[in-house]
């Protein structure tokens, strides 16, 4: 099993990391994908301390879009330090995350979509798949994926809140689909009819750590170690066997992040 999502470089591990992280071993991890945005210089010392306390983890570079708004009309310097942090880190196996979010609208829209748009046509360059987050922004995010990363070498579509339709869309643009607890959420029937429709050899699991404790966590900190409870989830909604779930899981995380 691997947690293809978490945020182990954020201050709520800073005081238990390594009780974390051997909860994680111990419940079946074999590996974790933690995200990094390149602006956070805490997060970024932070991210050193994961590196050492747990030897199968991979990280990413990117920002995201709730701190676009510090590189309105300067694209290029926000890429440039992506481009570093990537060079300088040989764990570094995705750019991201990074989208739109047009929920909390913390940067302007414009901003977002210029700064979205030159990192996925970044990760082309550097041959890294792309972490995608997106919240009520889908048709944008799909146009700017067709438009600047045809023929790239895809990504996920991380913690998916959508629809079916959305999940379709994502399956068809030939990237991954990344379900969280939020499977395990009474409301979120919709996010449950699209983790029925992905097909096995596009699913990811994640916990999106310390957020969206699943089910019957809900409310506490989350981490890498629950991601349990959404293999199974999945596998009760899919009429499957857990093994099954994660070990396709597991399969499809080594095919896009070679980790």
């Amino acid at each position: 099993m691997v947690d293809s999502h978490c945020h182990l470089a954020d201050e709520a591990f800073a005081d238990d990391l390594d009780a974390v992280v051997a909860r994680a071993t111990a419940s079946g991890l074999t590996g974790a994908l933690c995200i990094v945005d390149v602006t956070e210089a805490d997060e970024l010392r932070r991210a050193g301390a994961v590196a050492a306390a747990w030897d199968a983890v991979r990280t990413t570079a990117g920002v995201h879009p709730h701190r676009a708004a510090a590189f309105a009309g300067r694209a290029r310097d926000a890429v440039s330090l992506v481009r570093q942090r990537a060079a300088a880190d040989p764990r570094v196996r995705a750019i991201g995350e990074i989208g739109l979010d047009y929920h909390y609208d913390f940067s302007p829209r414009d901003v977002q979509r210029e700064l979205f748009e030159a990192q996925v046509l970044f990760a082309r360059e550097a041959g890294l798949p792309v972490v995608i987050h997106t919240r009520e922004a889908d048709a944008d995010t799909v146009e700017i994926l067709r438009r600047a990363g045809a023929g790239g070498p895809g990504g996920v579509f991380h913690c998916f809140s959508g629809d079916r339709q959305l999940a379709c869309q994502a399956v068809d643009l030939g990237f991954y689909v990344s379900f969280s607890g939020i499977l395990t959420f009474p409301k979120a029937e919709a996010v449950r009819q699209a983790a029925a429709a992905v097909p096995l050899d596009r699913l990811l699991v994640e916990t999106d750590c310390p957020y969206l404790a699943p089910v019957p966590h809900r409310g506490k900190r989350n981490e890498p170690a629950w991601v349990t409870a959404v293999v199974a989830a999945l596998a009760d909604l899919r009429g499957t066997g857990v093994r099954a779930v994660a070990e396709a899981a597991a399969e499809n995380y080594r095919r896009l992040f070679r980790p």
